[in-house]
């Protein structure tokens, strides 16, 4: 399910079988960087919109949480999001990003970071970048499995 009004009606009436949140991550800089960050946010929507097609009716896909790089107010921003998701009966969290600068903060995030580099797709043709997309989210597959599986404590 994705953040738009036909998908939160369906939420509504399935809420307890939709147990996972997945947050994409979005970096933006508007220096040197603006290009290679626009990339990440692009590789990053494209590989959370497949794996929402993948779990339908188990994952809500949120809006992508977009930041100002090097802000230290982000990751408590981020904790925010995921206490309010918490709150509302979400069992897992997936962050999902190409910015590897989160991998110093993921021992303070609740949810699961998932950190993939970011490939250029600006010059390829729509069916290299689905496949190449397909290919990253048969990869994550397993992961969320084991995730799933994996016993709270």
């Amino acid at each position: 399910m994705k953040w738009i009004a036909a998908d939160i009606e369906m939420y509504e009436k399935a809420a307890e079988y939709v147990d996972t949140a997945i947050i994409p991550l979005f970096p933006i800089s508007f220096d040197d960087d603006m290009k290679g960050f626009a990339g990440m946010a692009e590789f990053a929507s494209l590989l959370t919109t497949q794996l929402e097609k993948q779990f339908k009716g188990r994952i809500f896909l949120l809006p992508g949480f977009s930041y100002i790089r090097d802000n230290p107010n982000n990751l408590h921003a981020l904790q925010g999001w995921e206490n309010s998701l918490l709150d509302k009966q979400f069992k897992y969290i997936f962050h999902i990003t190409c910015d590897s600068s989160w991998k110093q903060h993921e021992k303070d995030l609740a949810g699961s970071l998932i950190w993939i580099p970011s490939l250029p797709l600006e010059h390829m043709q729509e069916q290299q970048k689905i496949s190449i997309v397909e290919d990253q989210v048969k990869q994550l597959l397993g992961l969320f499995t084991q995730k799933w599986h994996e016993v709270k404590e």
